[in-house]
Order: C-alpha cells, then structure tokens, then sequence
C-alpha cells in the first residue's frame, strides 16, 4: 500500500482545513443576506398591507378578486421592497443550502409582527416578546449547525439532481396539490380558510426555491468562468422560477387581503419553510454525511423558530379592518372555518 508522506499529509491537511473555511464563509454569507432578505420582506408585508387596504377602500378588494392595487403607488413601494429582499434571498440560494435559509425568514415575521403593531393596529401582546426571542434562538441554533454545502459543478448536475425519481414524485404531488386547491378549493373556500390561499403560495414556493437555487448557481458559476448559458436546462429553471412567482404573488395578495396579516405570516412560515426543506433534502441531499447530532438539532432549532412563530400567532389581536358585510351572509356553522381572520367564534 503506497504510504503518504508527511508533507504530503500536512497538505492535504491544509486542503481539507482551506475547503471547511470556505465553506463556513460561504455559510456566513449566506446567514447575513437571508437575514437583510428577512428585513425587506417584513417591512414589504406591512407597506403592501397598507396599499391592499387603500386599493380596497377605493374598489374592488383583491381577496375577491379585484385588481386595483395595481395603481396604488404604496402597493408597488412594498413590492418593490419586497423584490430587494428576494434578490438578497436569491444570492444567499447561491451560498449556503435552503435548509439554513429558509428558516431564517422567521425572521421577517418579527419585522412584519412589531410594524403592524405600530402601523397597522395589529397589537402585538406582551408575551409576542416570547415568540420573537424563541424564533431568534431557533435562528441561531439552525445557523450554527447548518450543513456545509458543495457547490454542483454545472447546471446538467442540477438537472440530473431534479430528475431523480424521488424529487419527481415531490414535485409532481406539488404541482397535483397546487391545481387542485387553486381550480376546486379556492373558488369555494378561499374566502372562508387560510389554509387554502397559503397552502398555494407555500407548495409552490417550494419549486420555486428549488428552481432559483439551480438559476442561482448558474449564475454563479458563469461569474467563475464557467459558462452555463448554453445549457437548455438553465433556462428551463428560469421559465419555472418566473412562473411559480407569479402564482405566489396572486395568492399571497388575496391571504394578505382577506385575512390579517398576523396569521398570514406565521403560518406561511411554517408550510412553505417545512416544504422547502423536504423540497430541497430530496433534491440536493443537505442532511447527506452529518452526523444524528448536528441533524437533531437543526430539527430543535426549526421546531423552536415554528413555537415563536405559533406564540406570535396566538398573542395578536383580531384585524378589525375588514368589512363586516363579508361575513353576515354566512350561516353560523361556516363562521367556525373563519378562524384564520382571527376572530373568535360565538
């Protein structure tokens, strides 16, 4: 057996010392643009709030349908908030694997939470404190035992990653999912449960994280010099990264509408970081060679930041805003299916 030498042993040593270091600097920026995305986005929820709420007064509301808000300048301020703190999201995709990312916009819920308290009169009570120090702890905990993730070395590698049986069957039960609550369910019971607008908004967004990964580390490796354009398949990650956004944008503006935004936010949290996750362990294998520990805590760090984001929820108070012509038709056993506004039943 050929014996490796002490020199050569000191540099491989030193490789594998330079790969980890990169590694955890890529991590960090990562962590650093995930949470400047958070900011932007929580500030983007409350400023389109603001807009959705003004475009209502003068028309037709966008949770049935309307489209006002389109000339409601304050709409598009929060969008393109909004859009500044996706491209920040969309760069730290580049960086650092989705299971360290996504849960890091719990922090855009404390953004969101402490602005409409101020700004929109959706109060935040004493022990929503709580809720925001356990999701800055789950936060700090998934950050500190996030995986090391390997950059793919082209978007053909990508490509033989999603068209792999196991994320195939995921994203096919998405798209199943996504059709049948946007054709039979949201016409029917959008207006009445919140799981349905946002059920949409967090299944798909889950192929959307995984579209704009792959787009993302196309782009980033074409910056290295290492071209990608020619690649049918970065483009075919693009078309659907374009499409999914749009539907998430259509439905998250009739949640957003219809129901307060201290549900909306917690709760699609949740569903799209969970998915997200499964999305991407399927698709990229980010739990691949950690040890049982490292992956139980990042599970204890995730299930901290959804208990903040559950204390959060139950601490607020009802949104007062809406109309209350849009519930006197219903009869009293529908009112119980209302639960996401926040209002308690009688």
């Amino acid at each position: 057996m050929p014996q490796m030498t002490p020199a050569a042993g000191t540099d491989a040593g030193a490789a594998a010392a330079g790969g980890g270091g990169d590694l955890f600097a890529a991590n960090l920026k990562g962590s650093l643009l995930a949470v400047a995305s958070s900011a932007f986005i929580g500030i983007s929820f409350i400023v389109k709030k603001k807009g959705l709420r003004r475009a209502g007064a003068a028309g037709s509301r966008a949770g049935v349908g309307g489209y006002g808000y389109l000339l409601e300048p304050l709409w598009w301020v929060g969008m393109v908030t909004m859009l500044v703190g996706e491209i920040a999201n969309f760069i730290a995709y580049m960086f650092a694997p989705a299971v360290l990312v996504a849960p890091l916009g719990a922090l855009s819920i404390i953004v969101s939470a402490v602005l409409a308290h101020f700004t929109l009169n959706e109060k935040l009570q004493r022990v929503g404190v709580l809720g925001c120090v356990l999701c800055i702890v789950g936060s700090t905990v998934i950050i500190l035992h996030a995986p090391q993730e390997r950059t793919p070395s082209s978007v053909d590698e990508i490509w033989h990653l999603a068209i792999q049986p196991a994320f195939l069957c995921y994203a096919g039960l998405a798209v199943a999912v996504s059709l049948f609550l946007m054709i039979y369910c949201a016409p029917r019971y959008g207006q009445m449960n919140i799981v349905v607008y946002v059920g949409i908004c967090s299944v798909i967004g889950s192929l959307t994280v995984m579209s704009i990964k792959a787009v993302g580390i196309a782009i980033k490796l074409t910056i290295e010099g290492i071209n990608q354009v020619a690649y049918f398949q970065t483009w075919l990650f693009a078309a659907v990264s374009v499409a999914c956004l749009v539907i998430q944008l259509v439905y998250l503006n009739k949640a957003l509408d219809t129901f307060n935004t201290a549900v909306v936010s917690p709760i699609y949290y949740a569903m799209f970081t969970t998915l997200t996750i499964l999305a991407s362990a399927i698709m990229f294998k980010d739990w691949s060679g950690q040890s049982a520990s490292k992956i139980a805590s990042e599970i204890c760090g995730f299930l901290t930041v959804l208990a903040g984001t559950v204390v959060l929820h139950s601490t607020r108070e009802p949104d007062q805003t809406l109309s209350s012509d849009l519930y006197t038709s219903l009869p009293p056993k529908i009112y119980w299916h209302i639960q996401g506004n926040g209002d308690i039943a009688s």
